[in-house]
């Protein structure tokens, strides 16, 4: 649990860098949910933990985050949103080669709870310079910008 919303990214950055998705999961109510920056989505406290502990002991094994900017929307006394742009450092390929430094945009639906903040809901979206929208063709998905 997180005193005030502001502390949300930087106690999820904590837990992301020292490893621990236990930590990290802790953040969030018991039936939260998260959606991952491929849509991958995580019903529960303990599915947050186990596919974030799996993340950061494999390809996010080095990788670190760290909030960029943190913006709070009070909605109201007991319920806000944080929304956080980070960079993300380390990962590894499959190769274990390390990759570049990614961004994402990540949204928390936060409520106050007896003991502080928790997180009801997640998502995280990778940011990708120069692009507007995805596209789908013979199944492959790529990045366009149509403004161009």
């Amino acid at each position: 649990m997180a005193d005030t919303p502001e502390d949300i990214p930087h106690l999820f950055a904590k837990a992301w860098n020292a490893r621990d998705a236990h930590a990290l999961a802790s953040l969030f109510v018991e039936d939260a949910d998260f959606v991952n920056v491929v849509g991958l989505w995580w019903h529960n406290r303990d599915d947050i933990a186990r596919a974030h502990h799996y993340g950061l002991t494999t390809f996010f094994q080095s990788s670190e985050i760290s909030p960029r900017r943190i913006k709070v929307r009070q909605v109201s006394d007991d319920i806000a949103i944080i929304h956080t742009r980070w960079r993300l450092q380390g990962q590894l390929g499959k190769e274990g080669e390390q990759l570049n430094t990614r961004f994402a945009i990540m949204v928390f639906v936060a409520e106050r709870q007896r003991s502080g903040w928790a997180v009801l809901a997640a998502q995280n979206t990778d940011i990708v310079p120069g692009a507007e929208t995805n596209t789908i063709s013979d199944g492959t998905m790529r990045a366009a910008d149509y403004r161009k």
